[in-house]
């Protein structure tokens, strides 16, 4: 039996440079309320799995965006690897080109070397890796979101054409539905997670992403646990287990 390696990116809060930031503390404390991936350091928590967890604010740094701007499609609202716009449009932060590189340098290139050390482990270990793209998402689409479309999923599964075998689709599907919830593929978010240096090169490296729609285990527009938290982290640690045993 195989570990799996789950990568948590948007449960932290922390903001460790306020260099550039213009908007006061409460509305970004605000925006961390709407973007943060609550609890999900818990509710993907397994003794059994290697975690990667990124513990800043994704407001900080976002390590699920490309590094380059010009490769990202929500660097256009706003949103790329370092945020600049705030939900409703306004501008969040200001960011030099100097603020930029310590940014990526100090903070998104060291999370991608733990992913990368990791995925290389266990390659070397049992010649495949499976990386569990970690999230949760809001029931009501943000303002600034692509996808507006309601009513949303239970449950998203992000996938790859490439890292994401059709196997591995087919049991997460069938698992999720034996329990009641709905699906999304691709919907409300696409993809899932592969370091760039194995990344549309190694078939070997499979990935696939979970989100769990937030509805299931908050109390609505707040981040406190819900009467339904232990039965969605429940529901959460099954399918960890499953996959574990079936790949």
């Amino acid at each position: 039996m195989r570990k799996l390696i789950l990568h948590i990116p948007h449960s932290g809060t922390k903001i460790p440079i306020k260099e550039g930031f213009i908007l006061n503390d409460q509305i970004i404390q605000d925006e961390i309320l709407k973007l943060t991936d609550w609890h999900t350091e818990d509710l993907y928590n397994s003794p059994e799995c290697e975690k990667i967890v990124f513990e800043y604010s994704r407001i900080f740094c976002d390590p699920e965006r490309y590094a380059d701007d010009s490769k990202e499609s929500m660097a256009k609202v706003g949103m790329g690897v370092l945020y600049n716009k705030a939900d409703d449009g306004r501008t969040l932060r200001l960011i030099s080109s100097d603020l930029r590189e310590r940014i990526l340098n100090e903070f998104y290139f060291k999370h991608h070397s733990m992913l990368s050390r990791a995925v290389k482990y266990q390659l070397q270990t049992y010649r495949k890796a499976l990386i569990l793209d970690c999230h949760s998402f809001p029931n009501t689409p943000l303002k600034r979101s692509v996808h507006k479309t309601i009513p949303r999923p239970d449950i998203n599964i992000g996938t790859d054409n490439f890292h994401t075998p059709q196997k591995l689709i087919d049991i997460s599907v069938e698992y999720f539905t034996e329990r009641n919830f709905t699906i999304g593929i691709n919907y409300p978010f696409n993809g899932t997670i592969v370091p760039m240096k194995y990344y549309n090169k190694n078939p070997k490296v499979e990935s696939i992403m979970l989100e769990i729609n937030r509805k299931l285990y908050l109390k609505e527009r707040s981040n406190e646990k819900s009467e339904q938290y232990n039965i969605t982290k429940l529901a959460v640690q099954e399918y960890i287990n499953l996959l574990r045993n079936k790949l």
